[in-house]
């Protein structure tokens, strides 16, 4: 297995992401690209004592995307930015799957655009794995198509299907569609002929379709993937990440406020931190484009090593588990117009 890293995308970039690539190198067996300005990057490796590392190569790119460049055009005016280069790479069969914590819009604009979608999926689409106590939901999709037709949403459905199953281990993944109430007639025209699809195509037994849920349903466990156009999925998600901000804020406020409470807080700190960890995007390491070709990973901007390492892990498992090959078997029922 062979993992193209962006080695200068994100926030913390480069240290961070070398500094979880050498960790993956060794604890997870894997061979890594690292791709950014070399001397850099080299400089790093001798930070973290891996100079030698056998494991790791460094492809030289002389470029860095930023935040400021202009999305859907960065990859092309960069020909020599380090995600440039991985997108080329993973398209040309170099590695096995990627990984970069660089500007969301120039990676799915270039991953659609340089490794292509797979044939017949009208829109790729970002689904995060949301954290409920159990194995998690799969919002899909939570940002990168805001305006959608019932039939993205169709295939948002057989994507997040397909994830779920074979990444997460799911057996026959309940898909769910986001709506303003649970009955089947709620919710405006693309809901309602959304729904229409996403029954028909759980009437013929292709996906486990428990028909539409709230957005108070998201922690229950009723469902195992959730299917939204990406306006309302990022909205949701953004609600989420701030009130678990809000939640243990002011959790740390309570148990800290006294004397009486620090031993409280004592107590409980080790249930406290696996709380905090099961909610941590660190934890998840980053979120899956999917209806690309080829395996292709969104770690947080903010990436730190270990959610490097992780996204690293998640990208492994994404190659094993041939998410983009299940879609392409299944292609001809997640269409409404045959292409021309």
């Amino acid at each position: 297995m062979r993992i193209i890293l962006d080695a200068m995308g994100g926030d913390n970039a480069p240290q961070a992401v070398v500094s979880g690539a050498v960790k993956a190198a060794r604890e997870l067996g894997t061979d890594i690209v690292l791709v950014g300005r070399e001397e850099q990057v080299r400089s790093c490796l001798a930070q973290c004592g891996a100079e030698n590392e056998s494991r790791i190569t460094v492809q030289n790119a002389t470029e860095v995307i930023t935040m400021e460049d202009e999305a859907s055009m960065a990859w092309r005016r960069k020909k020599d930015a380090s995600m440039t280069v991985c997108l080329n790479m993973l398209r040309d069969g170099q590695g096995d799957a990627m990984v970069s914590a660089g500007s969301t819009g120039a990676l799915l604009s270039g991953a659609t655009l340089v490794v292509k979608r797979i044939r017949g999926i009208r829109r790729a689409a970002m689904g995060p794995v949301i954290p409920n106590g159990g194995k998690g939901v799969l919002l899909i999709d939570c940002g990168a198509n805001v305006e959608c037709t019932p039939e993205y949403l169709l295939q948002f459905a057989y994507m997040g299907s397909f994830y779920m199953e074979r990444l997460v281990g799911v057996a026959k993944p309940r898909v769910a569609l986001l709506n303003v109430g649970t009955e089947d007639t709620k919710g405006g025209e693309l809901q309602k002929a959304a729904f229409a699809l996403l029954k028909a195509a759980g009437d013929a037994g292709r996906i486990n379709f428990v028909g539409n849920a709230e957005g108070s349903d998201l922690f229950t466990g009723k469902m195992d993937v959730l299917v939204a156009d990406g306006f309302a999925g990022n909205v949701m998600l953004k609600t989420v990440e701030g009130a678990a901000k809000f939640m243990f804020g002011q959790l740390k406020g309570i148990l800290y406020g006294s004397t009486k409470n620090k031993l409280a807080a004592l107590a409980i700190k080790k249930d406290l931190y696996g709380m905090k960890a099961m909610l941590d995007p660190s934890e998840m390491g980053g979120t899956a484009m999917l209806g690309i070709s080829k395996p292709v990973i969104k770690a947080h901007g903010s990436s730190d090593d270990r959610a490097i390492f992780n996204a690293i892990r998640q990208a492994i498992a994404c190659a094993e588990a041939d998410v983009a090959g299940a879609i392409e078997a299944n292609i001809e029922f997640m269409k409404l117009e045959k292409e021309n």
